[in-house]
């Protein structure tokens, strides 16, 4: 429907325009605009990022990357094309690669762009928390889920067809159309959410909810038992797998076992417990070295596989040390069972939480 101007003598219809016909660049214009106004396409949700792309192998970028309330990651994708191009197959891509954040990593790559963007001196961390309104980091809620919103001049039927696909399976993913018009020179942009439709949005959200339990009633089989540690004395309660087992690696290292030993006894995933490099370095470092070491042996780092936050890390003997976060059932108890009966003197304890 377009859009009118109310005149004094007549309801004059305003003239449809493209971003490149008024000149307007994808990056240097719509990118940079929205990215200081990003509440027009993504209520409730703070850059962190702009053009963000560390990880291996790949020379692909995220145009904006964003956190919500609820500690979510938003990849933000914009077009300035008339039909959005294949942007949903990139904003997917780009969605799996960053759902392994932590909030360690979340601080150090946000305060990276407000290095960028000139504010040098704002404490990310402290920043983030406060958007988030929480006291201290809880890597347990954060990032969740990864949110997609598509914002561009148009969308084809291919892209919405794949975009409501999408819905269905419970991607949170939105398409929010930008279509200029020209007033006597000057640019107006309708932004428009058209899918979902924001007066329908609650009611698919009932209904996508309502399929989603039906299909975890009938496949799902997660394990998300969490476990009380017994650690020489101190009690640790309500860890996930991947905590729990860290607290013992840390537990035996801090009592003298060199990570290598302890890595020994971690089963079949022995060979990728543990990352290192020569040094005592902070996380950024650790990551350039571990990539930089990875690479020399034909091999990629995935630093989201490891604990690599700056108070993550284990410093023994002259290295740094980042140990593995991806724990299943079967491996956890295994890995668990093994390190609890290899240093008994080391009192370690499990139990699954009540």
């Amino acid at each position: 429907m377009p859009i009118y101007e109310f005149g004094p003598q007549e309801i004059r219809p305003l003239s449809k325009t493209t971003f490149s016909q008024v000149r307007m660049q994808e990056r240097r214009d719509l990118q940079r605009l929205l990215r200081a106004n990003v509440s027009v396409i993504a209520p409730d949700t703070l850059v962190i990022s702009e053009e963000f792309g560390d990880w291996d192998e790949s020379h692909r970028r995220i145009d904006l990357l964003g956190i919500d309330r609820n500690a979510n990651l938003v990849v933000i994708e914009l077009k300035r094309t008339e039909n959005g191009g294949h942007m949903e197959l990139q904003a997917i891509r780009y969605a799996a690669m960053v759902s392994t954040m932590t909030f360690e990593r979340a601080t150090e790559v946000f305060a990276r762009y407000l290095t960028q963007i000139g504010r040098a001196g704002t404490d990310a961390r402290a920043q983030l928390l406060d958007f988030l309104g929480w006291d201290e980091p809880d890597e347990d809620r954060f990032a969740q889920d990864v949110r997609i919103v598509l914002a561009s001049a148009e969308f084809s039927r291919e892209l919405t067809t794949s975009v409501l696909w999408l819905i269905e399976r419970d991607i949170d993913i939105r398409c929010v159309r930008l279509q200029p018009y020209d007033l006597n020179g000057q640019v107006l942009v309708d932004v428009q959410q058209i899918i979902p439709l924001p007066e329908v949005a609650e009611y698919q959200v009932r209904v996508i909810e309502k399929k989603r339990k039906e299909r975890e009633a009938h496949t799902s089989t997660r394990d998300r038992t969490t476990y009380d540690l017994v650690l020489g004395g101190r009690l640790l309660t309500r860890l996930p797998k991947r905590h729990a087992i860290y607290q013992v690696f840390r537990h035996l290292v801090e009592n003298g076992i060199a990570p290598k030993d302890v890595a020994r006894h971690c089963g079949a995933l022995a060979n990728r417990a543990l990352v290192w490099v020569e040094g005592e370095v902070a996380g950024d470092e650790f990551r350039r070295l571990a990539t930089d070491v990875r690479a020399q042996e034909g091999r990629t780092f995935d630093s989201g596989r490891y604990f690599c936050g700056d108070d993550e890390l284990i410093r023994f003997n002259g290295c740094t040390y980042a140990f593995l976060n991806q724990w299943g059932g079967r491996d956890f108890e295994d890995v668990m069972a093994r390190l609890r009966d290899t240093f008994p003197d080391k009192e370690i304890a499990f139990t699954p939480s009540e």
